[in-house]
């Protein structure tokens, strides 16, 4: 089914300070990218998602499209009801769709706490729904939150925690599953696609979006890290029977819930040593910031078939602004690329989509070489989930440029390298 698109500009949307969102046909809705504010295209909107949230941005001030001159304006009262107050409005999309422009607000002076950790899509109104300036970057399904009965799953994963008591791990993403909703999990407990395999409490970098560990009096963290390393056995137990069920199945270590799983690679070593003895079914992956290629290769060597690399840019000093890593740096990471390349085994890119800082020029052009000179095969798609201001700011960016635009920025990715693949999910391999 072809993707549809609007016949008009969207409404911009705001909220007043009850929280009650509200169009305003008087303005049409802007998008964002850096400190650029324009009016999206046509063929960037697409209906809001299924799954997807609306989040008002407290203290934050909506800015709109004048329909006459196309120039962004500035709201800084509620124009409906000036005393009833005002906040910006966005979205945050449901899983396999990826941003074209970030939500059209400004922070007004002085101390604002900063946005939770999620990320901040433009989105308007026309014709009786919301819509955002977005795209479907993965068709897959595994994440998409109307594939099961919550009830049913409920009684399914409470079943498979009594039956697996003595099992840390699988008690853990029990928690994740009912407690957080945790895709991820919940596929596990279902026995499809990709299962996850946390085991590190502990990391070598402190980022400044980590969804696991948030230092006192800063936005909070989205759910807890793993506070034990499982045993190898404790994690095959996850993995075989999962490899072995679900047809292109994937079992992953590195999740949302832990640190740095590199950390652990005498335990993933001997996990994926015994995984293999039990079955040659499946994809292991590994998801990592990549800062130790020794362990890389560790890993390679045991059968790890293929490396996530998480990646905020291919600059030195943007990357090292966000990770802020404890004994590794980009080289590092490029070296565990080109090892695990060395082995013949498949090296995705999870490259952190923030319109105006993605497709910079400079950042585009860092981009390109990396790609260029370490082959990697895929690259996913994510939306950086951190308040934009606070990440510009603590960056410290400088632009190379005005924005490409992100579909521009794609387009131009693909013609340079017709052999790499796109999407947003770990791809099966077997």
């Amino acid at each position: 089914m072809p993707t549809r698109h609007p016949d008009k500009i969207p409404s911009l949307v705001f909220a007043n300070a009850a929280g009650e969102i509200t169009d305003y046909p008087e303005l049409e809705m802007a998008g964002r990218s850096g400190s650029h504010f324009s009016r999206p295209g046509l063929e960037d909107l697409i209906p809001l998602p299924e799954g997807s949230d609306i989040f008002v941005l407290p203290g934050r001030l909506p800015v709109g499209i004048d329909p006459e001159t196309g120039e962004p304006l500035l709201v800084e009262e509620n124009p409906l009801n000036p005393g009833a107050g005002l906040q910006a409005v966005a979205a945050f999309m449901s899983p396999a769709h990826t941003a074209i422009h970030w939500a059209g607000f400004e922070k007004p002076k002085g101390d604002l706490p900063h946005l939770p950790l999620f990320a901040y899509t433009a989105v308007g109104w026309l014709d009786g729904r919301f819509w955002v300036s977005a795209f479907r970057s993965d068709p897959d399904k595994r994440q998409e939150m109307n594939r099961f009965q919550p009830e049913k799953l409920a009684r399914r994963t409470e079943q498979w925690l009594r039956q697996h008591e003595q099992n840390r791990l699988i008690q853990h993403l029990g928690k994740c599953c009912l407690t957080y909703r945790c895709p991820a999990a919940i596929n596990y407990f279902l026995r499809q696609f990709e299962a996850p395999l946390p085991c590190s409490p502990v990391c070598n970098a402190q980022c400044l979006g980590c969804i696991s560990l948030q230092p006192s009096g800063c936005c909070p963290s989205t759910q807890d890290r793993i506070n034990f390393v499982p045993t190898p056995k404790e994690i095959a137990e996850i993995a075989v029977p999962h490899l072995k069920a679900v047809q292109g199945g994937v079992a992953s270590f590195g999740q949302g819930c832990e640190g740095e799983p590199l950390l652990q690679a005498d335990t993933i070593e001997a996990a994926i040593l015994l995984i293999r003895k039990e079955t040659g079914q499946g994809t292991i992956n590994l998801n990592s910031n990549a800062g130790l290629p020794q362990a890389v290769d560790r890993l390679a060597h045991a059968g790890l078939d293929s490396l996530r690399v998480s990646m905020n840019s291919a600059q030195s000093v943007y990357h090292q602004r966000y990770y802020r890593p404890k004994g590794f740096n980009l080289d590092s990471v490029k070296q565990s690329i080109r090892v695990m390349k060395q082995h013949d085994r498949f090296v995705s890119l999870n490259y952190f989509i923030l319109p105006g800082f993605t497709d910079d020029p400079g950042e585009f052009a860092a981009l390109c070489e990396l790609i260029a000179e370490y082959q990697p095969d895929f690259l996913q798609l994510r939306n950086l989930n951190m308040d934009p201001d606070w990440y510009f700011e603590s960056l410290q960016f400088k632009e190379g440029g005005p924005p490409m635009g992100i579909r521009a920025w794609l387009k131009q990715l693909k013609q340079r390298f017709p052999r790499l693949r796109y999407g947003y999910f770990n791809p099966p391999l077997r």
